[in-house]
């Protein structure tokens, strides 16, 4: 059989072209599948938007260079084949971390949406939620780190008692949703509000260790209010610091035991409540938790305790 004389040679591609075909795909769709897929990526702190389209951007431009040099099969040495193969393989690790940090997103529950009802305004700028009680200005607040991954907004139903009681709450916007990345954050929210006289930082699972933190170097903090979380270091000797910590019977992650061995890390006056029935998921409204326990008992009537005793604890610290 005679081939044409005008046929195209066919060229076999080599392996690393379709390892940087994989690169291409991954570095573009995982943030296009990101950004249209998860609102609350678009809503949350604006570094993981611009990570996302930094990536995509990243990904057409290295689309469009293979696509141009297709038809060349350049010869590498041994160490540039190695480098070339472990820069790909960086990418795609990159690319999964990227994926990972995909926030879980706020999920309305049967409670109103915060802010619907009249009184509390509800003002969001992009590193924050901020709930203003109605009236005169408040004398109180409270600054809170949502947990790793999770969407301020899933924290808003639970927490918008505590603005109908005339405290100020900031929930942050956290960099990439995890609040070690900028633990200091509170700082921030502190200076927007010099008519606040008695702050309280708080905060769910890790956010609640950036809280623990920052209550500790931090003098000018009145209480630290802890969901399903415990500090790091002690604040046994913290002078002047308030803690309620409140937490899941069953909770799957920030367990019991874990819990209760946090008291000795928290001043002799520490209060704990523990909601019967409550798992780690049920602190905000962003949906179940891989990892965490099964609940005996709904989520409305657990978050009702949860709020009862956050007010409780904040109308009771000197304003």
């Amino acid at each position: 059989m005679t081939s044409s004389p005008n046929a195209l040679p066919v060229t076999r591609r080599p392996v690393l072209f379709w390892a940087s075909a994989a690169c291409v795909a991954a570095l573009t769709l995982a943030p296009l599948w990101m950004l249209l897929g998860n609102p609350a990526v678009l809503r949350g702190h604006p570094l993981l938007p611009s990570l996302l389209v930094t990536s995509a951007v990243v990904g057409v431009l290295w689309g469009v260079l293979l696509w141009r040099r297709r038809a060349m099969s350049p010869k590498r040495s041994v160490a540039r084949a190695v480098g070339a193969w472990a820069a790909r393989v960086a990418v795609l690790a990159l690319v999964a971390m990227m994926v990972w940090l995909n926030p879980f997103a706020y999920q309305a529950s049967g409670a109103a949406e915060a802010g619907s009802a009249a009184g509390v305004s509800l003002v969001d700028s992009p590193t924050a939620l901020t709930l203003t009680p109605a009236g005169a200005s408040a004398s109180k607040g409270l600054i809170f780190y949502p947990g790793a991954r999770v969407e301020a907004r899933a924290y808003a139903d639970i927490l918008k008692p505590a603005a109908d009681a005339g405290v100020l709450v900031v929930i942050l916007k956290t960099p990439l949703n995890l609040s070690l990345l900028d633990g200091n954050q509170a700082r921030g929210a502190m200076a927007d509000h010099p008519e606040i006289s008695t702050w309280t930082v708080g905060g769910h699972s890790l956010g609640g260790v950036s809280a623990s933190s920052f209550a500790l170097g931090n003098q000018d903090v009145d209480g630290l209010l802890l969901y399903a979380s415990y500090p790091l270091d002690s604040l046994r000797d913290r002078s002047g610091l308030r803690v309620l910590s409140v937490s899941g019977s069953e909770d799957g992650l920030s367990t019991p035991a874990k819990v209760d061995a946090s008291r000795d890390l928290l001043p002799l006056d520490a209060s704990f409540v523990e909601v019967q029935g409550g798992n780690h998921a049920f602190f905000g409204n962003y949906g179940a938790q891989p990892g965490d326990g099964e609940p005996s008992v709904d989520r409305e009537v657990a978050q009702q305790q949860i709020s009862g005793a956050t007010v409780a604890f904040l109308t009771e610290l000197k304003g």
